[in-house]
């Protein structure tokens, strides 16, 4: 893009003689506080004559919003403050209509969950696949879409997450393709694949954007140089009909602020700045570092980095191996051991550790030393393992977190209106979960509202919450409730 960034257009005003009578109250100042701040400070303003809004842009911002739908390919951009999630519930409220049914991805981020309750939606379930004994989720089947669209043809909206949280992408092009065979739009959570549509030098998937779908979200903070909170929503294509499209930007004005960050803006089209010149060649750069990082790591006795030879299995099209799984399945130690090893003896902090795996995440900002430390620390805790195999009964069994298939009772939004109890974890088989249940991060639902407390279900929760992870809506003090619907005996 030609011209002045909205940066330096920030900067030169920051600089002027204009005198702030208007929001925000620290008048472009940093008093007595920390001066890594001030710079900041001095370019955050309001919507002032000659910056636009956001949410009636008809200036600079609409300018730069064009310009990144020309980056990207897509027929609309805009522009997302409140992060990808405030896209996601746009797309879902802005494509279904109230009481609709929707099609979606079970491994979905909880956004899409809130926007099926805020819409009062039917919610139609599709499963990822598991790769084999690994436990480790893949991709969405195109003909279980099929099959599911072919069962329930009242279904207004697919949305599919691509790539997961592990870097699977499934077959969007085919997924596509039935879809619009249906006559409707497919939505796509690709927020951790904001470096797609860059990448075509640099060894990683293609964006679904380019593999027709209709609406996908990203979120540049997670993969790209830009501000936690920043992040873009891309439209295409004719079947997202002009309806469902406006209904989209309505819905970005109620999910984001009605005072948009310009800090946030700026960041986000400098970003996009990066990205479409040298950003293409560091993610080059960046696919051989990581060639280098896998080679290294082969020598590892106890711990399994995914490589490559999964694609064409588990419903995985492609992957992003900026992913980096590392399986324990050795019986010894656990994901959650390694995450702690690695925080205490080598000062690396990863992404998730789960019970049966930890995930490193990689970006093409990350350093070679950085890479080279985290191979070091796995070769350290290696060892730690091989010497925990001379003791005996340190054996443990690592659980395979294959999905539990629940039962489902009731909608969402019939749940949220229901009357709910408090029931002790050891009682609760059987009976209707009346809030979701998430470890935090990934942030996806292991239960959803409606769906029936089944006694494996209630068992991998339990060991979720002896783990130490973080797990989202169980009640008291050390979680030993869940929230259920009122008993009516």
């Amino acid at each position: 893009m030609q011209g002045k960034s909205l940066f330096q257009r920030l900067r030169e005003y920051a600089g002027s003689d204009n005198y702030p009578f208007h929001m925000p109250g620290h008048k472009r100042q940093m008093m007595g506080g920390e001066p890594e701040l001030s710079g900041l400070f001095s370019v955050d303003i309001t919507e002032i004559d000659g910056f636009d809004d956001l949410h009636h842009a008809d200036g600079i911002l609409k300018d730069y919003m064009e310009w990144a739908a020309e980056c990207y390919g897509a027929d609309e951009s805009r522009y997302l403050v409140n992060g990808s999630s405030s896209g996601i519930l746009s797309a879902v409220c802005g494509c279904v209509k109230q009481g609709g049914r929707i099609l979606v991805g079970r491994n979905c981020h909880k956004s899409v969950y809130h926007g099926i309750l805020l819409k009062g939606l039917r919610a139609v379930y599709v499963y990822p696949q598991v790769i084999g004994d690994l436990g480790i989720q893949g991709g969405i089947l195109p003909e279980d879409v099929e099959r599911c669209l072919d069962e329930f043809p009242d279904i207004q909206a697919v949305m599919i997450v691509s790539p997961t949280y592990d870097g699977m992408v499934s077959d969007i092009g085919k997924i596509a393709q039935i879809v619009h065979r249906h006559g409707i739009p497919l939505l796509v959570d690709e927020a951790h694949g904001a470096h797609f549509p860059f990448s075509e030098k640099g060894g990683f998937p293609v964006s679904a954007l380019d593999k027709g779908a209709d609406v996908v979200v990203q979120s540049l903070h997670k993969t790209l140089p830009s501000p936690t909170q920043t992040a873009i929503i891309h439209m295409k294509g004719k079947y997202l009909r002009e309806e469902a499209r406006e209904g989209i930007k309505r819905y970005l004005s109620i999910f984001q602020s009605s005072s948009p960050s310009y800090v946030f803006m700026a960041a986000i089209e400098r970003c996009i700045r990066y990205m479409d010149g040298e950003g293409r060649e560091r993610l080059g750069e960046f696919s051989r570092e990581l060639d280098d990082f896998y080679g290294e790591c082969r020598g590892l006795n106890n711990i399994l980095v995914l490589g490559k030879g999964y694609e064409g299995k588990a419903g995985i099209y492609a992957r992003d191996y900026s992913k980096i799984i590392l399986h324990m399945g050795c019986g010894r130690r656990d994901g959650v051991w390694l995450g702690r090893y690695l925080r205490q003896r080598c000062h690396l902090e990863l992404e998730m550790c789960m019970p049966w795996y930890a995930l490193a995440l990689a970006s093409l900002w990350d350093s070679q030393e950085g890479l080279k430390r985290l191979c070091k620390g796995l070769y350290g805790a290696d060892r730690v393992i091989d010497r925990m195999k001379e003791k005996k009964g340190e054996e443990r069994r690592i659980l395979d977190g294959k999905w539990v298939v629940p039962e489902t009772a009731w909608t969402i939004g019939e749940v949220a209106e229901m009357e709910t109890e408090l029931c002790r974890a050891e009682e609760c088989e059987g009976r209707v979960s009346a809030d979701f249940i998430y470890v935090y991060p990934p942030g996806i639902p292991y239960v959803v509202l409606g769906e029936v407390l089944s006694k494996d279900i209630v068992s991998m929760v339990d060991v979720f919450r002896k783990s130490g992870l973080m797990v989202h809506g169980l009640k008291g003090k050390s979680g030993e409730f869940f929230k259920v619907v009122k008993s009516t005996g």
